[in-house]
């Protein structure tokens, strides 16, 4: 037998640490149970692609091969802490080679981070050669505990809140996106680096649009629409319609109720699969709000929400009778909870510097003020009442939001008002922010935005953001583009990312 000394020495290099999750204790019994059944499946996988949320929403990942998974699924994998210090454009924002001021030690050198697989996300991708899963990760620090930047584990602690007041919020996916036909022009790597953003993906639009749900436009991309539909469904996603909206090829899909954690889960896997599905037919998919193209129309992420009695199983927001145009006052409580901290958490759920294109007059179906009305598509907060099914549409999302941060803000300020008792008030709200460098200092001020978040994430997002917003700032400066239009910086630096 040949000797192979590269396989007898280090052979767990990059994989976590023996027995990480063991040894910490990371498991649930639903997870250990989850994780035999993965194992039992991986004689049929070639790849596993092991994935997590970075704080702009993006996906980061890792591909392995299947019999290497068997020991990062107990053991963890080793991740570089660069999708946590790198703004939108890839600038170092936050400086990992001094005291970084977030208060994580292990960014100093930018250390690696421990992403323990969660096997209750593992997926098989159909139609992938060689055969392709996909699993999401918990984010920790080698000792173990939670990492403090970690986005899923914002939401899994609101969720928790929830549980100790027996109630478990409800989340329906309302998202709309961009399919535009690639043009075969050059990659997008010229004038490129670190903080410097090449050219987005050359396009062109596949119809002229307009024509709202208009039969004909849907069939001219139902050649992709039909067949990611189809995708989404085997996957296991609720999907319950995709349709043509205004814009030239905008389309909006949307999904039934979920546990909140699913829901954000369900948006990381379906953005980041849409992506890829429409990359390989010649296609590009965006979530970026207006891109830079003639004719196309804002985009956004319509976030449905309710919250169910675990004891009753009841919608708490469900008012006595089928009476129209009316909620519960728990539910309206929760509405006071998501128009008072709607200026202060705007930021996770509109997060770049183009989403605030969208918040503006000439788009008169997006949300300009902090208000609430029943079944009012003008409101930030649209009322959707009909007994057992009553629940509560925020509008004013941009549909690349990280979404375990925009779920997770949302359902804080929620359940704040909703524990408090306290009904909408009859004095305006404050406005929302009008642009992101307004809704960073918004975020900045805010002590409830810690209080979700942490200070060391809160920090480290300001940081990320306060980057972002500079170098945009700095562009007009020296470019001095039209007032009102989309820029060609924000076309570069999100058309193709998002």
């Amino acid at each position: 037998m040949i000797s192979r000394p590269w396989s007898l020495h280090g052979e767990e290099g990059g994989v976590g640490s023996p027995a990480f999750v063991a040894e910490f204790g990371l498991w649930d019994d639903r997870q250990a149970a989850a994780a035999e059944q993965v194992e039992m499946q991986l004689g049929e996988v070639d790849l596993v692609r092991i994935a997590f949320c970075d704080p702009h929403g993006l996906a980061r990942s890792k591909t392995v091969p299947a019999d290497v998974f068997r020991a990062v699924l107990r053991n963890g994998m080793d991740f570089s802490a660069g999708p946590l210090i790198f703004d939108t454009g890839h600038a170092v924002a936050v400086d990992f080679l001094a005291d970084t001021g977030v208060g994580v030690g292990e960014l100093l050198g930018a250390g690696d981070f421990v992403l323990v697989p969660d096997p209750r996300t593992f997926q098989v991708l159909p139609g992938t050669e060689p055969k392709t899963a996909w699993v999401l990760g918990n984010e920790y620090l080698r000792d173990g505990t939670p990492h403090p930047l970690a986005s899923r584990d914002v939401l899994r602690r609101v969720c928790a809140q929830y549980a100790k007041h027996d109630l478990a919020p409800v989340i329906g996916l309302e998202v709309e996106w961009y399919l535009t036909r690639l043009t075969g022009g050059p990659p997008g790597n010229a004038g490129n680096g670190f903080g410097r953003q090449g050219p987005a993906p050359a396009v062109e639009a596949v119809n002229p649009g307009y024509q709202f749900n208009l039969d004909g436009h849907y069939d001219s991309v139902a050649d992709v629409a039909d067949p990611l539909a189809a995708m989404l469904i085997a996957l296991g996603l609720p999907l319950r319609s995709m349709e043509h909206e205004s814009g030239p090829g905008q389309l909006e899909t949307t999904f039934g109720p979920m546990l909140a954690l699913d829901a954000a889960d369900a948006m990381l896997l379906f953005r980041t699969q849409v992506k890829r599905f429409c990359r390989r037919r010649g296609m590009h998919a965006s979530f970026m709000t207006l891109p830079r193209l003639d004719g196309f129309d804002s985009s956004g992420w319509h976030l449905h929400q309710s919250v169910t009695s675990t004891k009753t199983g009841r919608n708490v927001f469900a008012a006595n009778g089928n009476a129209l145009d009316v909620m519960s006052p728990e539910g309206e409580s929760y509405v006071a909870g998501l128009l008072s901290h709607a200026r202060e958490l705007c930021l996770p759920s509109v997060p770049t510097v183009n989403g605030y294109r969208r918040l503006a007059p000439e788009f008169s179906l997006s949300p300009t003020s902090v208000d609430w009305r029943f079944e009012d598509r003008t409101a930030m907060v649209r009322v959707l009442s009909g007994g057992s099914a009553t629940h509560v549409e925020n509008r004013v999302g941009e549909s690349c939001a990280n979404p375990y941060l925009s779920i997770a803000a949302q359902l804080y300020a929620g359940l704040e008002g909703l524990t408090t008792g306290t009904p909408p008030a009859r004095t305006p709200y404050p406005a929302l922010p009008g642009s992101l460098r307004e809704a960073l200092d918004a975020f900045g001020a805010s002590g409830p935005a810690e209080n979700l978040l942490g200070k060391p994430l809160k920090t480290c997002l300001a940081m990320l953001k306060e980057s972002e917003v500079s170098r945009f700032e700095e562009w007009c400066a020296a470019e001095r583009p039209a007032t009102g239009e989309v820029t060609e910086w924000e076309h570069r630096e999100y058309f193709g990312a998002y």
